[in-house]
């Protein structure tokens, strides 16, 4: 086994197939057969189901891509260790919609004008899908809305987010839930940090009052809250992107209303990128 055929064997993964990997690798498919198969015969394991034309990754083919991933990666980073060079290659990084759309811009292009050669994969979500990601490495780091609990990440808090519910402005004034009773609640799906810091302001009672629409875009909820169809909750630094926001905002009390971003990233693998990143952060702030 070698970091090569680890590498066209995680490529086949990737590209759904032999045809596409081979492409991608600028390989004729028989090279590519071939070289899988020598990684089968030295792992002594089926890394794939046959059928007809198609592949699928067998259960021993899933456990030696979570392999194949680390084993690529730590040798990318001996390579940019032992050069001296800066970070390059592709960095995936996670963020929160409204993190992407209020607090990325601006460190992203510094990042890319101080690393060019990093390639930055940016893939939105909600809290527990990226948490999630991170952990099972497909992710490298991403921004979140909490604390992960598990030991196998570590973080550093970067931003502090008011949160504030918002409604049309012909809605009365909201300062305790019973004020929203019967209102319909436009929302991110379910795995959203600040959806559960609503659900929690709100406690059992009232929420068993409430309908949920559940919406992906913070634009369509700003639209949705402005035409009267609900309230919502949402980062105060969001309302500043969206353009001629007429939504009336209502303070939480700063128990609820107060969180902070933190970047996570797996304990034992940090790529270049990453602590490029994280350097780079503060020394901006």
């Amino acid at each position: 086994m070698n970091l090569s055929d680890l590498h066209i064997f995680k490529t086949v993964v990737e590209e759904g197939g032999i045809i596409r990997a081979a492409r991608k690798l600028h390989r004729v498919q028989s090279n590519i057969t071939t070289r899988i198969k020598q990684l089968e015969s030295s792992v002594d394991a089926q890394l794939f189901f046959r059928d007809k034309q198609r592949l699928f990754l067998s259960p021993n083919g899933e456990l030696l891509l979570g392999y194949a991933d680390k084993l690529l990666r730590l040798a990318e980073e001996a390579k940019n260790a032992l050069s001296g060079t800066s970070p390059r290659g592709v960095f995936r990084l996670g963020a929160l919609e409204s993190t992407t759309a209020s607090r990325l811009p601006k460190i992203l292009a510094l990042f890319h004008k101080t690393y060019p050669d990093v390639r930055v994969d940016l893939k939105t979500g909600t809290n527990d899908t990226l948490t999630a990601d991170v952990a099972d490495r497909r992710l490298d780091a991403a921004f979140v809305a909490e604390t992960p609990s598990s030991k196998v990440l570590s973080h550093m808090a970067v931003f502090t987010e008011k949160l504030v519910l918002i409604s049309s402005h012909q809605h009365s004034s909201i300062r305790r839930p019973l004020d929203i009773h019967g209102d319909t609640v436009i929302a991110f799906p379910s795995g959203c940090a600040y959806r559960r810091v609503l659900e929690r302001w709100l406690g059992d009672r009232s929420l068993a009052s409430v309908r949920v629409f559940e919406l992906a875009s913070y634009h369509a909820i700003v639209a949705c809250v402005a035409s009267g169809t609900g309230i919502a909750l949402v980062p105060e630094s969001v309302l500043a992107t969206v353009q001629s926001a007429q939504v009336t905002r209502h303070a939480l009390p700063k128990i609820h209303s107060h969180v902070v971003t933190p970047l996570i990233w797996r304990r034992a693998e940090q790529v270049p990128a990453l602590v490029a990143l994280r350097e780079l952060i503060k020394s901006a702030r």
